[in-house]
């Protein structure tokens, strides 16, 4: 049995269960602790079979000064082979908080020209509780994929990007914080970074689309993106360090939106790099 198609962008744990036996599914756990927790909050378990994405170590530029920087296309394409990806894979990932960091490797794919690609709705939480099968987290010590990565222009603003961005109000941009983060009522998680907010900015806290662990409907989200976004404009995401940011893309995917991209240093570069 192999999948040939994903309609959504998120497939459930009923799906992804009565499919775990397809030849060509590959389950990605990307698990990671949360912004505010000041200690590896992720759990020892995971889905059977489930390879782990690390997104800190593995799939980020971590030469450069801020956490969860984009990486090369050479980069990518090598690490995604070294989990044994493949061109024809079709993979599910997931994390143990719900929906936090799941959508950052849901996006870095899709900018890397990689489609066949979903997130666990609910992840590791919902699996649990639905009664079904784990296992014990063990490296992925099989053979290498033939994944290519291609990037994609678009799904990635930068800084210049995002201050013309900014002056010229061309772009909705969208943070996904804190109400009182981006109002600069509360302090910043990362040390030294001051509070605030990007000019000509608006806010959904990622949080407003999830019910519990899981995204909220279509109907729920689509009601959440008329009241801030305008008609026809195109969205740039952005958050504390490019991780929630995509939480939001996957709502704007989900409800049909166009044109969407993310600010993959979000605020910790814009705050770091102005001031005011």
């Amino acid at each position: 049995m192999v999948i040939t198609k994903f309609h959504k962008p998120i497939v459930s744990v009923e799906w992804l269960h009565s499919n775990m036996h397809a030849t060509n599914l590959i389950v990605l756990d990307a698990s990671i602790p949360k912004a505010v927790e000041n200690k590896d909050t992720t759990n020892d378990f995971c889905i059977p079979d489930a390879r782990f994405f690390d997104i800190k170590k593995k799939f980020s530029d971590t030469q450069a000064p801020f956490p969860n920087t984009f990486p090369s296309e050479e980069q990518f394409e090598r690490e995604a082979q070294n989990l044994g990806i493949n061109a024809d894979s079709f993979i599910v990932v997931y994390d143990d908080k719900g929906i936090y960091s799941s959508p950052r490797v849901w996006w870095l794919f899709k900018a890397f020209g990689f489609n066949n690609v979903a997130v666990l709705d609910g992840g590791l939480p919902a699996w649990i509780e639905a009664y079904y099968p784990l296992a014990r987290k063990e490296p992925y010590n099989g053979a290498k994929g033939n994944f290519k990565a291609q990037l994609q222009s678009g799904f990635m603003k930068f800084f210049d990007d995002v201050k013309e961005l900014s002056a010229s109000k061309s772009d909705c941009i969208i943070d996904a914080r804190s109400e009182r983060r981006f109002k600069g009522l509360e302090a910043e998680p990362r040390e030294g970074l001051r509070s605030g907010n990007i000019p000509n900015s608006k806010n959904i806290t990622y949080t407003q689309l999830l019910n519990g662990n899981k995204l909220k409907t279509v109907s729920e989200i689509e009601a959440i993106f008329e009241n801030i976004v305008p008609e026809n404009t195109s969205i740039t995401f952005s958050c504390g360090s490019g991780i929630t940011a995509c939480i939001l893309a996957l709502g704007a995917e989900l409800i049909n939106y166009k044109n969407i991209s993310v600010y993959d240093g979000s605020w910790t570069e814009w705050g770091s790099l102005t001031t005011e």
